[in-house]
């Protein structure tokens, strides 16, 4: 989840409906109030899109996963028949495939235990702003009933008790304006002779093979 919309839910659950309505300079404060509340319905369905997209990420990593270790098992029955018609050649293509499916299996899980964190942050975060949107109905209901009482002269403006608005309008709602931020991943190059890696990491690739072949064969 990126960090703007983090942010933007941390300042929507730490805001009141009273602060906002003490911090804009406005007439209509009823109307600040609503808009902080719609800024509240546009940050839960941000949150559900986000979580669908979880969701769906988790699905495609454990079809993958499965996929993965159905094809593992797949050949290493075709090891074992290779092995046993002493076609060294083919037991080791097979073997290759095998071990560039191990190198991706932990990737995966590591993945699929990641979507699983990030949904139960989101449904907190979810479960938060919901609960954050009731209480500033009720506050609205409240202010509501109040400027009510005081139109009927229930309440009286005593000195000092009008509300101190000496800020913009902007300063109240750009805690609930800021968009999702994104962040980027720098990478860095070193100056190895790539050639000359590729073909160590080859001849070790190739030397993994053939022990692996002759384990199988031994046990065989």
């Amino acid at each position: 989840m990126g960090e703007g919309l983090i942010k933007r839910i941390s300042r929507l659950i730490s805001a009141s409906a009273n602060a906002v309505v003490e911090s804009v300079e406005t007439s209509t404060p009823e109307l600040m109030m609503e808009q902080a509340i719609r800024e509240i319905e546009d940050a839960i369905a941000d949150v559900r899109g986000q979580l669908g997209k979880v969701e769906a990420a988790k699905y495609l990593n454990g079809k993958a996963l499965n996929d993965e270790n159905s094809r593992h098992g797949a050949l290493t029955v075709q090891i074992e028949t290779a092995v046993k018609e002493e076609r060294d050649d083919l037991a080791e293509v097979a073997i290759a495939k095998q071990m560039d499916i191990e190198a991706q299996l932990p990737v995966l899980e590591k993945a699929i235990s990641e979507n699983d964190v990030e949904m139960q942050e989101l449904n907190s975060y979810l479960s938060a702003l919901q609960g954050k949107k009731r209480e500033m109905r009720e506050q609205l209901q409240e202010f509501i009933q109040a400027n009510e009482h005081m139109r009927k002269g229930v309440i009286g403006d005593g000195p000092g008790s009008s509300r101190k608005t000496g800020v913009q309008v902007e300063q109240a709602t750009d805690a609930f304006n800021r968009a999702l931020g994104h962040t980027g991943i720098s990478t860095s190059r070193c100056n190895i002779d790539a050639s000359k890696l590729a073909e160590l990491e080859e001849l070790a690739r190739n030397n993994c093979i053939k022990e692996r072949l002759a384990k199988i064969k031994s046990g065989a």
